[in-house]
């Protein structure tokens, strides 16, 4: 649980969820995790496992976990793999994200969003727009995270497989 004198933790997750949901920001922030045998947050987890099994996977920091690390052509690059392109601009700012907070600890690196049902590789690079966006959606979260309550459920494309569904819509 947050608690008040704490400052709320920002972390990929959250970026990621900030996205999708904002109720499911607070909900994650406040330790009410989701339904872990939910389908869809299984087929995930297989995809995540079963996929780039050549490249290190799974580079952990506080805040942060990095799904792929590689060093190619000299340049360090790190990978976030997601199961579908219908989430590229939540996984856009989670990796964004990363890429922020490796930038602050003196590492200049460049990220790929990996989709490998879609067999799509994105590039992303930390553009001064992309700090911008970022810092304000950082901002918006640690409100969130601090509310005493969470935000009101606000039907959306992605209600129907969200692993909260019976949370906010029994």
């Amino acid at each position: 649980m947050c608690l008040v004198d704490e400052p709320p933790k920002v972390t990929g997750t959250l970026i990621w969820y900030y996205y999708i949901c904002q109720r499911e920001v607070w909900l994650m922030a406040h330790e009410l995790n989701p339904e872990h045998e939910n389908l869809f947050l299984e087929l995930g987890r297989l995809i995540h496992e079963g996929t780039y099994s050549r490249d290190k996977k799974e580079f952990t920091f506080p805040g942060m976990k990095i799904d792929i690390l590689q060093r190619r052509e000299g340049r360090l690059i790190i990978g976030e793999v997601k199961k579908s392109s219908k989430t590229t601009k939540s996984a856009k700012m989670q990796l964004a994200y990363y890429l922020w907070r490796l930038e602050k600890m003196g590492l200049q690196t460049k990220g790929e969003l990996l989709i490998p049902r879609e067999r799509k590789r994105i590039s992303i690079e930390l553009t001064e727009s992309l700090r911008i966006e970022l810092e304000k959606t950082i901002e918006h979260i640690k409100k969130i995270v601090a509310s005493k309550n969470p935000p009101p459920p606000v039907r959306s494309r992605f209600c129907r497989k969200c692993a909260y569904q019976e949370f906010c819509w029994s």
